[in-house]
């Protein structure tokens, strides 16, 4: 009967040795709770299932380092590896095609919607200019929690911060957009 190894031992196994058993232990463990998570935060399946894929092989090739004091839990670790994985594929051609989209769509109309017309001007308008003025400490807090959906404690764990921190940020961050767009 063989032992269960801890989370640390089987990350210490693959970055050192490049335990493919230690490996496949840690994919078992947290590849099916990790799609779970991923899959409240994207409905793309394909998506989903590259990320956390690539969560795993950024672990194999040792292109993600877990540092034992203050890294956290092996979830925490994996969790913010896959986190900003997603935040990279929401944001990539995806992401910029659909704004053009909206942008093409808007100028072939003579009345555009609300929701494109607040598109435009987060690309174009003041509230981009506002966007740019704060610092990216501020900007950031505003992507994770704001464009990218995450809960305070999520955006504290992609962050590296505490809770407490990202409400913080977060608080002066709309104080200062409502002052520059007022």
């Amino acid at each position: 009967m063989s032992e269960t190894r801890s989370d640390g031992e089987l990350l210490r196994a693959i970055a050192a040795d490049r335990d493919r058993h230690a490996f496949e232990e840690l994919y078992r463990r947290y590849a099916p709770w990790l799609t779970a998570r991923m899959r409240g935060r994207c409905a793309d399946a394909a998506i989903v299932d590259d990320v956390v894929q690539e969560t795993f092989l950024a672990v194999w090739r040792g292109t993600a380092r877990h540092r034992e004091q203050g890294a956290g839990d092996a979830a925490g670790w994996l969790w913010r590896i896959a986190s900003r994985r997603l935040v990279d594929a929401l944001r990539g051609d995806g992401a910029r095609g659909r704004l053009r989209q909206t942008l093409a769509r808007l100028r072939h109309r003579d009345e555009a919607s609300a929701e494109e017309r607040v598109l435009a001007g987060v690309e174009h308008g003041d509230l981009a200019g506002a966007l740019t003025r704060l610092s990216p400490e501020l900007r950031a807090v505003l992507q994770a929690t704001v464009i990218d959906g995450l809960t305070t404690r999520e955006a504290a764990v992609l962050l590296g911060i505490p809770p407490g921190t990202v409400k913080t940020r977060a608080l002066r961050a709309r104080k200062q957009l409502r002052e520059a767009l007022a």
